[in-house]
């Protein structure tokens, strides 16, 4: 019986909605961890998780019977839901429905994985929507600046 082999690296990012400053820091490393726990259960597996109040970088390794587009719903919808039942005086927290999403080559794994550690530093110098499009021009992929944030 043949085997399927494959090597789905994708460094995926996200805010929350209206990137508001809402994974606050009481519950952000619990948060984390959750998010970890979700990938690890259903999507795949995590390399690295990272961020800071307003957003979220994953770099995970995807299974290859799930889509991105799936992994993505149920990472936020999961994660969105255990937040409010388990942090009352959350309910502003929510997800953004757009993602940004970066395939990564296995030589590339360490420079991504030190990025992410490096989250809160980064983001002393450089805003998130900075950052999101230096990701994005840095991938080649076009946008359109109109419809960038929901």
């Amino acid at each position: 019986m043949g085997h399927t082999y494959t090597s789905l690296r994708v460094h995926v990012v996200f805010s929350t909605k209206g990137r508001l400053p809402t994974i606050r820091e009481p519950y952000r490393e619990r948060l984390r961890q959750y998010l970890t726990g979700i990938v690890r259960r259903d999507i795949g597996q995590v390399a690295r998780i990272g961020g800071t109040e307003n957003h979220i970088h994953v770099l995970l390794l995807l299974r290859p019977d799930l889509s991105l587009s799936d992994a993505m719903r149920k990472l936020k919808s999961v994660s969105s839901g255990w937040v409010h039942d388990t942090f009352p005086g959350s309910r502003d927290f929510g997800w953004q429905k757009v993602y940004s999403a970066f395939a990564v080559s296995p030589s590339d794994t360490l420079s991504v994985e030190r990025y992410i550690d490096s989250q809160e530093e980064h983001h002393r110098r450089v805003t998130f929507e900075e950052e999101l499009v230096a990701l994005l021009k840095e991938n080649g992929i076009e946008y359109d600046p109109r419809y960038l944030w929901d």
